[in-house]
């Protein structure tokens, strides 16, 4: 009788631990289906983010403004940086590239003017600026 006692014993013993195998098994499914959820979640924020940046890009391309930016701004409204640089480049300014637009700067400008048969006005505008920001990355002269 003992020995029918003990063998019931150890067989509920058995059947309750193949039972927590399976409650672990389960958990395990679940953990990793809850890890597969958030990594396609990531994908998704990922794929999302790509294409922001691939307008962004596309939007710098075509030089329109991104919120808060100038974007371009050489394009149109060259600082006076780039001009005495894009004139030094050119061979018309000697002067010290300081940014401001002095006698010495305005008087560059109206030389490349009349070099390149613009209208002189001693002012960097669209016609001048188009001609000029060539000289921007390259010394010619």
């Amino acid at each position: 009788m003992a020995k029918r006692i003990l063998l019931l014993g150890l067989a509920a013993v058995f059947i309750f631990s193949l039972s927590g195998c399976t409650t672990t098994r389960n958990n395990n499914d679940l953990e990793i289906q809850g890890l597969r959820n958030k990594v396609l979640a990531l994908e998704s924020q990922l794929s999302e983010k790509d294409n922001e940046i691939n307008s962004l890009r596309e939007g710098l391309v075509k030089g329109s403004e991104v919120p808060g930016e100038k974007v371009g701004r050489a394009k149109e409204y060259p600082a006076a940086k780039q001009i005495q640089t894009a004139l030094k480049n050119a061979g018309y300014y000697q002067g010290v590239i300081n940014g401001k637009m002095g006698k010495s700067t305005r008087q560059a400008i109206r030389e490349f003017q009349k070099a390149n048969n613009l209208p002189v006005d001693g002012k960097a505008g669209k016609k001048t600026w188009a001609a000029l920001k060539d000289y921007l990355e390259k010394k010619i002269k």
